[in-house]
């Protein structure tokens, strides 16, 4: 089981403590000679274009062809031509055109293929069309190494089809505590069954070393991340700071990459995190003189998303102490080409010594000499992609998703033998995530979040309605989809599907592990279906362990569905009998993670401290399990409060804690107590209007000479940095009645004199006037205009001149806009 995480007294590193690990991938001498020969071509500015890895959002293949980058990737919200959704042939299409760049000799360039890398994290959830697996933590419970290697396999053939040969995968993250927000990125809490897993996945997606099989056409490079420690930071915060002994940061947190260096991974990803107070990216004890001397890893060492920057004494685009400290690449996506050319001065100048740079390049070498692509050709010459719309969502890799459902699922309760369900009966199917497919795939599909989405954008998927009313139907049953449970016809059983919302990395982190607070509608529901006396099951999709207390209390039977991805229909083989009556699939899965008693329970400390979890890690109940579960303390430990991270103002309100403050043009300031109101010189007036409900917006009219503007005060300052770093806006939703001129801006400020504004009047007016919409600014557009993004006392701060007139109802963090402004070329004030 786990061991608990004990504070760290430093971060000193012992590497004869770590493990030795022998390569199954023994020297080849052919291809190091190959490797010296390139090498002695090379220019120092071909180099340094190799230790570089752009997104394809902020690259183009004339900028790879230029620099010669060794890299390109596909961030979450990143698609060929700037789309939501790309299709195969696109990817295909994009993926050529960067190799081509690369190949191109004119000039004297030399020809060195270019790596292409995506998060193909529970299948290729990039693609539309694809099959797409349960997320990690649901497959953490079905305790099945093979089926985690078939996974792997699907997903590589599923790449390789789409012409990309890289995934940033498996992650082997060992979380601790729930409340980080990619908790389900990890199989488990437990360091064994991700040691096992390691292994298996690893194999599936790059083949078995030593055979011909090993990174061939039909499988891809893997990637081994976060290393190390991502998953034991500080009350589960994202980025955050594992204050854990150098003992129990080997066993538990590293405990999945000597197994997957053994199974011949290719790529290790560096994390975000600390440990001990010190950074990852620039912690040169445990890159070099562990993982790749200790631990033997001859292939790249990948920094994360810009992740170089948090190391103190480097920004995006500058960064030699994360080089110097192993890194062989750096994750550079919007900031490639500051780095390229700090980089390449850094190495001139010997700050970087000319050593690492051979010894970096000699890796990323050797990993695309392994993978054959010198000889390959193209990514449309590979043999899958002739044959893509075959084997893309295909009706084995299907089946095999739709397996690992079944497996998936954990029964918590099943009181009265409710479960199985006569699929003869009339059936209702209620909750939000009945039939939302966005919904039961969460993060990290088709966009960063997993959200913006429908059906529609789901070819071949199943959702879990149309699961159970297809083999309902065929069993001549029927069923009854009412999302809010109002039916029309009495069922005889009623499944109510609901759960978390999709969210990835950071936008997930919670402050407790309590479900939805100040939000009863699920809880309502399940309430007031069974009061009318009917049988009812609930169908939970989360990512994570949540307190659930209420709810099971609620039903009489209780599956975790964990996020299921494509194949809904697996969870109505379980759910259902056959028509003859019989038991087709039982249940299998058993929790890979501890179930917290109250919100406040942490189960992996708590259990340091002999205190029993809701649900111990391995509980799960099959159909031969026939005790009932009675009803569980409905004490959450906290008072549930509504207020969520990154909301700041709400149905037309301040959100608690925060102030709605006017300034006007001459200077002085009013807090809105209650609307209508305005500042003490007229020049800015707030009133209340119905956007959806009585009174849930405010409108703001400017008159009179000079600026004024509107803020929302924090109580305290905001820590917003690690949001800056990525795709995160600041999301309004508004509607523009009038606008006064080009110097309108909106802003965040950081205390006195220090602020960033985006100029924003000449973007207004192209907008549609009197229409609601939901606008973003990147978080980035604030830090590059001066904003110190660590420290935000306002949040949101809107100036203007006489003659504006908008309306606002929302004010929050957010990845998803119905028009996303373009920051400014140069920052600063308008």
């Amino acid at each position: 089981m786990t061991v608990p995480a004990m504070a760290g007294d430093t971060a000193v590193v012992h590497p004869e403590l770590w493990p030795e690990v022998s390569s199954p991938l023994p020297p080849d001498p052919v291809l190091e000679s190959r490797v010296q020969a390139l090498l002695a071509k090379m220019s120092v500015a071909d180099k340094v274009g190799q230790m570089i890895q752009a997104d394809i959002k902020y690259v183009t293949p004339d900028d790879a062809r230029k620099y010669r980058l060794g890299s390109i990737l596909a961030g979450g919200n990143s698609k060929p031509n700037g789309q939501q959704t790309a299709t195969a042939v696109q990817w295909q299409q994009l993926s050529d055109a960067f190799y081509h760049a690369s190949m191109d000799t004119a000039g004297g360039r030399l020809a060195i293929p270019v790596l292409f890398g995506i998060d193909a994290v529970h299948g290729h959830n990039n693609l539309v069309g694809s099959t797409l697996f349960p997320q990690n933590s649901a497959l953490g419970a079905t305790r099945d190494p093979q089926l985690i290697h078939e996974i792997g396999e699907v997903t590589a053939k599923e790449l390789r089809a789409s012409g990309i040969n890289w995934t940033f995968a498996p992650t082997l993250t060992v979380p601790q505590d729930v409340r980080w927000g990619r908790s389900y990125e990890g199989y488990s809490q437990n360091p064994a069954l991700v040691a096992q897993y390691a292994a298996a996945v690893v194999g599936g997606l790059e083949g078995k070393p030593g055979t011909p099989q090993f990174l061939d056409a039909e499988h891809v490079i893997a990637t081994a991340k976060h290393f190390v420690g991502d998953g034991g930071t500080r009350d589960g915060k994202d980025q955050g700071d594992a204050e854990v002994s150098e003992a129990v940061l080997r066993d538990v947190h590293a405990a999945g990459y000597p197994p997957a260096i053994k199974a011949g991974v290719q790529v290790v990803m560096v994390s975000f995190s600390s440990w001990n107070g010190v950074k990852m990216a620039g912690n040169k004890a445990l890159i070099t003189d562990v993982l790749k001397e200790r631990m033997g890893f001859d292939g790249i060492v990948l920094g994360d998303w810009n992740a170089h920057g948090q190391v103190p004494g480097c920004t995006n685009e500058d960064c030699p102490v994360a080089y110097n400290a192993g890194l062989d690449m750096l994750e550079a996506p919007d900031s490639w080409k500051g780095l390229y050319e700090n980089t390449l001065a850094e190495v001139k100048g010997g700050v970087i010594p000319m050593s690492r740079v051979d010894d970096a390049v000699t890796r990323i070498l050797r990993v695309k000499l392994r993978l054959g692509m010198f000889e390959a050709g193209p990514p449309s010459a590979n043999p899958l992609v002739a044959r893509s719309a075959q084997v893309i969502g295909s009706p084995a890799h299907r089946a095999l998703a739709r397996r690992a459902v079944r497996e998936s699922l954990v029964l918590l309760k099943n009181n009265h033998g409710v479960l199985p369900i006569d699929p003869r009966k009339h059936i209702l199917v209620a909750g939000d995530g009945a039939d939302n497919i966005s919904k039961q795939n969460g993060g990290w599909t088709l966009t960063w979040q997993g959200t913006g989405l429908t059906n529609a954008n789901f070819p071949g998927a199943t959702s879990i309605w149309a699961g159970l009313r297809a083999q309902v139907q065929a069993a001549g049953g029927s069923a009854e989809l009412a999302v809010d449970g109002d039916y029309k016809q009495r069922p005889d059983v009623a499944i109510v599907v609901f759960g978390e919302d999709p969210y990835a990395e950071f936008q997930g982190d919670l402050p407790n592990l309590a479900y939805r607070p100040g939000n009863d509608h699920d809880l309502d529901l399940l309430r007031r279906l069974h009061v009318q006396g009917l049988p009812v099951v609930a169908v939970f999709l989360t990512g994570r362990p949540l307190w659930m207390n209420r709810e099971i209390n609620a039903a009489d039977a209780f599956v975790v569905a964990w996020l299921p991805g494509s194949e809904g229909e697996g969870i109505a083989d379980v759910l259902l009998r056959t028509r003859d009556g019989r038991i087709a699939h039982d249940f299998h899965g058993k929790l890979a993670y501890a179930w917290p008693r109250s919100a406040v329970q942490i189960p992996v400390v708590a259990a340091a401290r002999g205190e029993r979890p809701q649900f111990p890690y391995g509980f799960g109940l099959t159909y031969a399990d026939r005790g009932n579960t009675g009803p569980l303390s409905e004490d959450a430990g906290i008072v549930l409060s509504a207020a969520r991270a990154g909301v700041y103002f709400t149905h037309g309100k301040p959100t608690q804690g925060f102030t709605l403050r006017l300034t006007g043009a001459n200077g002085a300031a009013t807090n809105v107590a209650a609307t209508p109101a305005a500042t003490p010189d007229g020049s800015l007036r707030i009133g209340a209007l119905d956007y959806k409900a009585q009174e849930d917006a405010r409108s703001l009219s400017w008159s009179g000479n000079g600026a004024a503007d509107v803020a929302l005060v924090a109580p305290a300052p905001l820590d917003v940095e690690r949001e800056t770093n990525g795709d995160v806006l600041l999301v309004t939703t508004l509607r523009v009645d009038a606008v006064s001129s080009g110097e309108t801006s909106i802003g965040v400020g950081c205390g006195i004199g220090c602020s960033g504004e985006v100029p924003v009047g000449r973007q207004l007016a192209a907008l549609p006037h009197g229409q609601w919409l939901r606008l973003g600014i990147p978080l980035k557009c604030f830090r590059d205009a001066g904003a110190n993004m660590s420290s935000l006392d306002r949040p949101f701060e809107w100036t203007s001149h006489s003659g504006e007139q908008v309306a606002v109802t929302d004010v929050s963090l957010g990845t998803v806009a119905d028009r996303t402004l373009a920051c400014p070329a140069h920052g600063g004030k308008p």
